[in-house]
């Protein structure tokens, strides 16, 4: 240790100078700090210092080493009081602002694909949906000094790291040479730990700033997942920030002022101050890490794996040492558990979507909740399809077509060849989502009908696909061509079971006597023939408006078909029989509708209201007259709070909280 003057201090003199700074014995010295005097009399008072262990050192009689001794105890109790009064005196509380505006400088820097809710970090931590403005950042990628912040923001950039000067270089030279005395005289655990007690408040408070909470791993999983989301939005910026400015500033600084003063000296300082608060930050990550796996939680535990992945190389540059060691080991172990737990939740979805219970046909054969639940969420999986594709490597467990299980659909692989592992998982979803559809709908007492929404619910799984760039590329065209074929045939078999029979009362046999087409027509049987067609074309005018088919497009290109069926032929019969009918007695009663009237009455079809009144005044009621919709009709999916189900037999497993869908459409 060089002494700080080029003059060494006689022995008695050096002593004078540190009783003369005795706190416990002199008023003076307690009321005034040498650091805060000019440096002539800090070099002084070092100098003094100095000497004493000089002589420590080359002492051979024994009362000149016991006063070394007493006198260096003064001294070292007095530098711990100036070493702790200047680090008090340059604790200046960080701006989190513009700590805010470096984290999000530094997450555009790294080369892991961006957070799609949570990477851009806002200049206000406590309202999770501002932005941050980018005005802040140069186009160079360096920031702009910070004007509001007491705090210096001169750093050196590590990639994604971010080195706040925490400190004037004048503080850091005199609590360096403070450090390096006590440390010298064997007072290292002292020095550690008023540094660390110093240093720790300021990064406490810097949490609170962040908005990062103490709370127990415990506290974390008895809080309600609503309230979980947002602290996890929270914590995800927040942790961009302790690690690579908060953190590794912190570092700096013990380098600054420890670094050559001992063995590991500044790990032993940086860890003393910052251990319990990183164990206290990734305990939350831990405690969603190993909570009850559900359906909704899938999202936010992956933004939770994709920032941890994002952060890894900055926590292993920041805690490179044997000392965090353990920082680093738990870190690591958060993001597999993290990645575990959604491997776990995807396979519990699927199983989930295969024994979906409900039993009460949507009214109208419309779309079902659970479709629509299903194909939002995996237009969300398809949105982290980067991150899914690393962390699902192993094939859908589904049955077997040699197997005789009849409560699980099979799926044959060699289809899909050339497919990613997520993309079958997708698919999967899709194939059992539709096995139980059709069950349900099984529950339809109306053949028609079960028709009609098999028709509706794959032609809106087409849509999501057709909708959604990602999603359409992993499921891929030939299986959307599949899907297709399944509606149009789901619409055929409609079109199959309602009118057929319609259909059937305008064919000619049996109309014709002795079985002579020109032999003459039977009036009866004619007769009844109109008024067969009559009665069931308003049976199914009925019912059948108050079916629905939400999308526009299909429900247009429906009726069209039934019209292309349907009014040709009622035409065709018209212009052969008529003249028999009106030539008897009330044609009115037989032929009820003209061809005009049919083509309106088309349109009344799949609108999802009651036709008013009956028979002829029933399809000439013109659609702005009807009423609301039927009582029981599907119930709208709300878009705040829990998804609402139109059955109260939907499983609690299955509502996912509507702000981690995408809009139900």
């Amino acid at each position: 240790m060089e002494p700080p003057g080029n003059d060494s201090l006689p022995f008695d003199s050096a002593r004078k100078i540190i009783l003369r700074w005795d706190s416990t014995v002199s008023e003076e010295a307690r009321e005034r700090m040498i650091f805060d005097s000019d440096r002539q009399e800090i070099d002084l008072y070092l100098q003094a210092v100095d000497e004493i262990q000089r002589s420590m050192e080359s002492a051979t009689i024994a009362d000149d080493q016991t006063k070394a001794n007493s006198t260096i105890q003064i001294a070292m109790a007095r530098l711990e009081d100036e070493f702790r009064n200047i680090l008090i005196a340059h604790t200046s509380p960080i701006e989190t602002d513009s700590l805010v505006d470096q984290s999000f400088s530094s997450s555009h820097s790294h080369s892991h694909s961006p957070l799609r809710t949570d990477s851009s970090i806002g200049t206000d931590l406590q309202d999770d949906d501002d932005d941050t403005d980018e005005d802040s950042v140069r186009p160079d990628g360096d920031l702009q000094e910070s004007t509001s912040s007491s705090t210096l923001v001169s750093y050196r950039s590590t990639n994604s790291i971010r080195e706040l000067d925490l400190m004037p270089s004048e503080a850091i030279y005199d609590l360096r040479r403070i450090a390096e005395r006590m440390i010298s005289a064997g007072y290292l655990r002292e020095c550690v730990q008023v540094y660390g007690s110093v240093r720790k408040s300021v990064v406490d408070s810097s949490f609170r700033r962040l908005g990062v909470e103490k709370l127990s791993i415990g506290d974390i999983q008895r809080l309600d997942w609503e309230v979980l989301e947002t602290k996890i939005r929270r914590w995800i910026r927040a942790a961009k920030v302790c690690v690579r400015i908060l953190f590794a500033s912190e570092k700096k600084l013990c380098e600054q002022i420890f670094e050559g003063l001992g063995t590991a000296t500044d790990d032993a300082c940086f860890m003393e101050t910052v251990k319990g608060p990183a164990i206290q930050l990734f305990n939350f990550a831990e405690a969603i890490s190993i909570s009850r796996r559900s359906p909704e939680k899938l999202f936010k535990i992956l933004d939770l794996h994709d920032a941890l992945l994002d952060l890894m190389p900055d926590i292993d540059v920041v805690f490179n040492s044997k000392s965090p060691e353990s920082i680093r080991v738990q870190a690591a172990e958060i993001q597999s558990r993290l990645a575990e737990a959604s491997r776990g939740i995807l396979s519990e979805f699927e199983n989930a979507v295969l024994r979906e219970p409900s039993r009460i046909p949507v009214p109208g054969g419309t779309i079902h909740p659970l479709t629509r639940y299903v194909m939002n969420y995996i237009s969300l999986i398809s949105d982290y399809k980067q991150t899914l594709a690393e962390l699902i490597v192993s094939k859908p467990a589904t049955g077997s077509r040699y197997s005789d299980d009849s409560t699980t659909p099979d799926m044959d692989f060699s289809d899909h060849e050339e497919q990613s592992t997520l993309a079958l998982h997708l698919i999967w979803i899709i194939v059992i989502l539709q096995f139980n559809l059709e069950g349900k709908s099984k529950h339809y007492k109306d053949a028609s009908l079960a028709h009609l929404f098999i028709m509706n619910n794959v032609h809106y799984i087409v849509q999501k696909i057709k909708g959604s760039p990602e999603l359409r590329e992993m499921i891929g065209d030939n299986y959307l061509r599949k899907l297709t074929g399944k509606y149009r045939q789901a619409a055929t078999g409609y079109e199959r079971s309602t009118w057929v029979r319609v259909l059937y009362c305008l064919r000619d046999e049996g109309l014709h006597v002795s079985g002579s087409f020109s032999s003459g027509v039977s009036r009866t049987a004619l007769r009844e023939r109109f008024k067969s067609f009559n009665a069931m074309f308003e049976e199914v005018h009925k019912i059948q408006a108050t079916w629905l088919v939400p999308d526009t497009q299909l429900r247009e290109e429906l009726r069209i078909s039934i019209s292309e069926k349907l009014i040709p032929a009622y035409r065709s019969f018209l212009g052969r029989f008529r003249s028999h009918i009106e030539s008897g007695r009330h044609p009115e009663n037989y032929i009820k509708y003209s061809v005009e009237d049919l083509e309106t009455a088309v349109l009344d079809f799949f609108e999802g209201f009651p036709v008013i009144g009956s028979g002829y005044d029933g399809l000439l009621v013109s659609q702005s007259d009807r009423g609301l919709t039927i009582e029981g009709q599907v119930e709208e999916i709300k878009v705040t709070g829990k998804l609402n189900f139109s059955s109260s037999e939907y499983p609690s497993s299955l509502c996912l909280n509507a702000s981690a869908l995408l809009e139900c459409s």
